[in-house]
């Protein structure tokens, strides 16, 4: 059945045919009205006598051709144009849009609806405040705190004194939080727990959790940030590793490494390799462009509790459990990155393990956290030999996975403890600088800030988060 058009029975049918072909000469846009035949059905309760037909007028070239299929004409072709009473005034009908039906909503480009939400975030309700998974973006706002700073040399660091703020939400123990490296968007706080989530909060002024993601099904053990700041590498109980976009939260990579994952880390030289380590006795390094194995390093071990890159990314640090008599050959062992093969394994020899691995900013040294109740310091070039007089003491580790960092300049070491306090060593003279007790439950990481002075995240067992200035 052709398309129909409603007027009134008032209405005068002149439509000029004159005016018509001035305003489209061609004859293309130009429309026919003729009366509608009798017997044909209504249309949305109007009366017969208000219906008319449409059709389109033909070229003069093509009328001959169209006069012997006008059936096939109009089955072939949509041809015939519905106007509302409103334009039938000689106006062409063909560019007008038809009036929307009340009830239904009109097609928005998704585009526009992308640009619409972001320029007036307000009017979505996944905009609100209230919920951690919202879209609106993270990574372009520079924090009034941090913004001052931006601009002027890294000053000496100090040691934070008073709590700034505590952030609750995680349902277990945090693992670990890290600042984002990011000058201008370093107020960003990654933290990750074992109630298998990861957060991003706003550490440096509202405190507000901005994103939440929940893409493992086990544990979260490991986080950190990629060196542009728009990513995240985790590692899980679930036997996976996951890099993760931090505006969107969409997987970009996920691999599945067929063991339970402790540590997680990113080459220096090359950020889409990252390296694994865990409940197995290998490291896996893994190429994030392919998703595949591209290198193995196999030793004599349970698991491998932490993974450090020194330098340029050519040699690295593994820390394992071996707390055997015969194992000082394997509680530190430095690998070639390229070969694959170990460089030393007489560096630590000492039956600690050591849980937690930290590289100086600036010196050619690293330091191992052990279940000794010290942190062990060690030179970073061959063959890697441990300072014996110089060890920084004073907390407790007792088993935690308790981890240790340096300030942005080298000068403060910051650890935590499992009596729940964190302490800052001052790194020359390995003297305690400080202590702050923290948090009720064992502390199990010290997060100093890469710009702002005297500012340190810290997290305990019980998966309470606070910023100390």
């Amino acid at each position: 059945m052709s398309s129909l058009v409603t007027y009134d029975d008032s209405e005068d049918e002149s439509c000029n045919q004159t005016e018509e072909e001035q305003s489209d000469p061609s004859g293309f846009n130009s429309v026919n009205v003729k009366p509608r035949p009798a017997g044909s059905e209504t249309v949305l309760g109007q009366s017969s006598s208000s219906l008319l037909y449409v059709y389109p007028k033909i070229p003069h070239w093509d009328r001959k051709y169209h006069s012997r299929n006008e059936g096939k004409h109009f089955k072939d072709r949509s041809a015939c144009l519905t106007f509302s009473k409103s334009v039938a005034d000689g106006s062409n009908p063909a560019k007008r849009r038809p009036s929307s039906l009340p009830g239904v909503r009109p097609y928005i480009p998704k585009r526009q609806r992308q640009s619409e939400e972001t320029k007036c975030p307000e009017n979505h309700p996944e905009h609100s405040l209230e919920n951690p998974t919202r879209k609106d973006p993270v990574l372009f706002d520079v924090s009034p705190k941090v913004k001052p700073y931006l601009g002027e040399k890294p000053k000496s660091s100090g040691t934070p004194r008073k709590l700034l703020m505590s952030l609750e939400g995680h349902q277990g123990a945090a693992n670990t939080v890290q600042w984002c490296p990011l000058p201008h968007v370093s107020h960003l706080l990654l933290s990750a727990s074992m109630d298998k989530t990861f957060k991003v909060w706003d550490g440096a002024e509202s405190g507000r959790c901005l994103r939440l993601y929940t893409c493992h099904s086990g544990a979260v053990r490991d986080a950190c940030w990629t060196p542009c700041g728009r990513q995240i590498l985790t590692g899980s109980f679930d036997n996976t590793a996951v890099i993760t976009d931090v505006e969107t939260g969409q997987l970009t990579v996920k691999v599945d490494n067929q063991f339970k994952v402790m540590c997680v880390v990113l080459h220096p030289g090359s950020p889409d390799v990252f390296l694994c380590g865990g409940h197995s006795s290998g490291v896996k390094a893994w190429d994030s462009r392919c998703c595949k194995v591209v290198k193995t390093y196999k030793a004599a071990v349970q698991q491998t509790l932490d993974i450090l890159f020194l330098g340029g990314g050519t040699d690295f640090i593994t820390s394992s459990d071996c707390v055997s008599r015969d194992s000082a050959d394997r509680t530190l062992i430095a690998w070639d990155y390229r070969s694959t093969a170990k460089i030393s394994n007489q560096i630590y020899h000492e039956r600690y393990t050591c849980p937690s691995l930290a590289l100086h900013p600036l010196e050619e040294s690293f330091v191992a956290q052990t279940n000794g109740n010290y942190v062990a310091l060690f030179s970073s070039q061959t063959p890697f030999k441990m300072n014996k007089r110089r060890r920084f003491d004073g907390h407790k580790v007792e088993g935690y996975a308790v981890r240790c960092g340096f300030s942005l300049d080298g000068a403060i070491l910051a650890s935590g403890s499992s009596t729940g306090s964190a302490h800052f060593y001052d790194y020359q003279s390995t003297r305690a600088l400080h202590a702050i007790q923290a948090h009720s439950q064992p502390c199990v990481c010290v997060s100093p800030h890469p710009v702002l002075p005297a500012t340190a995240a810290t997290c305990d067992w019980a998966g309470e988060i606070k910023i100390w200035h």
